[in-house]
C-alpha cells in the first residue's frame, strides 16, 4: 500500500465527499456558471457562489465576490502581479520564493518593473527589518509566499502586514502551502490579495485555485473574453470576480472545491494543523538518527509547514526517491521543487533534496515506514 509522502504538490487521498461532488456535476449539472438560462445553470452558479463563500469564510476574507476561481495559484499570482504592476513600480520579495512567483516578477522586471529580493537566512528564515529597509518610495507591493514548499519556514506575515500598512504599500500572500493547512486571516494580516491552490491543503481537485481581492482594489485584465454578464460591452466587466474571470469555468472542480473547503472548516485548521505538526516532527526526529542526514529549514517543527526536505551525503535525491518509490511504494519528490532561489539560499542549489511531505491523512505507521525505508536504504 502506497505511503503518499507529496502532499505538498498535491494532496491526496481526497475527502470522499469531493469525489462525489465532482461525480455529481458531471453527471447530474453539468453547465457552466453564469453561461445559461437553465435550472442546470442555476445549480452551476448556486455551487460557484457557495464556494465563494465557504472560501472567504476560510480566509476571513472581507468580501465573497472577491474570490477569483483561477485554475491554480500559479495563474492567481500572474493575474495578481500583471494587474497591478507597470513600468516604474518597485515589488519586494524575498530569496526563498517558488517560481510561480519569482518567473512572472522576472518577467516584469524585463518590462520596467524593479525587483528587490530580500536575502532570507539559510533555513528560510526572513526578517521583517529587512522588509522594511527594502522599500522605497514607489515601491507599489511586497509580493511573499506564506510557507515555503522546499524549507517548510513561515515567514512572519502578520508584522509584514504591519509595515505594509504603515507604508502605504499592498501585500501578496502566494498561500499554496498554507491555504487549509494553517490559519489565515486576511484582514488581521494586512493581506490585499491572497493567492491559493485548490488541490493541495484544501482538498478541491486539480485545475482549481485562485485569487482573492479585498475590496476596492482594482486589477488590470490580464486576459479577456466571455464573461457571462454585461455580453454587450468590448471590455471586461467593471464588478469582480467577472472582470478577472474570462472564459468558461472549471465547474466540476469548483464543485469539488467547494466540498474540500467545507471539509477544512468542518475539521478546523487548527485540528489540521496540529495533526500535520505532530506528523513533521515524529518524521524530523526519526530523520535525524539516520547518519550523513541533513534536514533543511527551521529546527522547530511548529515554525514550519508539514514539509522536511533532506540532503544525504553520499546519495543523489533522485536515487533515493526513485528506491523509496520502486522498492518501497513511499512516493516522495527530489530536485528543486520549482524553487530555485530557496535552494539556492539554502545551499542545495547543485543537488536539490529529497522531500517528504506529510498530510492530515498521513498516519504515525506511516512516518515510521519512511524512516525506517531511508534507514535501510542509508
Amino acid at each position: 500500500m502506497t505511503v503518499y509522502l507529496d502532499n505538498a504538490a498535491t494532496s491526496w487521498p481526497k475527502p470522499e465527499a469531493v469525489y462525489r461532488a465532482v461525480d455529481r456535476f458531471m453527471r447530474e449539472v453539468g453547465a457552466t456558471p453564469g453561461r445559461g438560462g437553465h435550472r442546470r445553470e442555476e445549480e452551476a452558479q448556486r455551487i460557484a457562489d457557495e464556494a465563494r463563500a465557504a472560501i472567504a469564510q476560510l480566509f476571513h476574507a472581507p468580501d465573497p465576490q472577491g474570490v477569483v476561481f483561477t485554475l491554480n495559484a500559479t495563474q492567481a499570482l500572474n493575474m495578481a502581479l500583471k494587474g497591478l504592476l507597470g513600468r516604474g513600480d518597485h515589488v519586494v520579495t524575498s530569496s526563498i520564493e517558488h517560481n510561480a512567483l519569482w518567473r512572472p516578477l522576472k518577467a516584469l522586471e524585463r518590462q520596467g518593473v524593479a525587483v528587490t529580493a530580500v536575502a532570507g537566512a539559510r533555513d528560510g528564515t526572513l526578517d521583517p527589518a529587512d522588509v522594511e529597509a527594502a522599500l522605497r518610495p514607489n515601491t507599489r507591493l511586497v509580493a511573499l509566499l506564506h510557507g515555503s514548499n522546499v524549507l517548510g519556514s513561515i515567514l512572519p506575515i502578520a508584522e509584514i502586514g504591519a509595515v505594509c500598512r504603515q507604508c502605504g504599500c499592498l501585500l501578496l500572500l502566494d498561500a499554496a502551502q498554507t491555504a487549509g493547512a494553517f490559519p489565515i486571516d486576511m484582514q488581521a494580516l494586512g493581506v490585499d490579495l491572497l493567492a491559493f491552490a485548490g488541490h493541495k491543503g484544501l482538498y478541491g481537485p486539480h485545475g482549481t485555485g485562485g485569487l482573492v481581492v479585498r475590496p476596492g482594489l482594482e486589477l488590470e485584465t490580464w486576459v479577456e473574453g466571455g464573461s457571462g454578464i454585461e455580453s454587450a460591452l468590448e471590455t471586461m466587466p467593471v464588478a469582480l470576480p467577472a472582470r478577472l474571470e474570462a472564459g468558461t469555468h472549471n465547474a466540476a472542480g469548483i464543485a469539488g472545491l467547494l466540498e474540500g473547503v467545507r471539509f477544512v472548516l468542518e475539521q478546523g485548521v487548527e485540528r489540521i494543523r496540529a495533526h500535520e505538526t505532530e506528523m513533521t516532527a515524529l518524521l524530523m526526529e526519526g530523520l535525524r538518527e539516520i547518519p550523513g542526514m541533513t534536514i533543511l529549514g527551521p529546527a522547530e517543527p511548529a515554525q514550519r509547514t508539514a514539509v522536511v526536505s533532506v540532503t544525504v551525503e553520499g546519495y543523489a535525491p533522485d536515487q533515493l526517491a526513485a528506491v523509496l518509490d520502486q522498492v518501497f511504494d513511499i512516493a516522495t519528490r527530489a530536485g528543486l521543487h520549482c524553487a530555485p532561489q530557496a535552494h539556492r539560499t539554502a545551499g542545495t542549489f547543485e543537488c536539490g533534496a529529497l522531500r517528504f511531505s506529510p498530510g492530515y491523512f498521513t498516519t504515525p505507521d506511516e512516518i515510521a515506514s519512511a524512516v525506517e525505508a531511508m534507514r535501510q536504504i542509508v
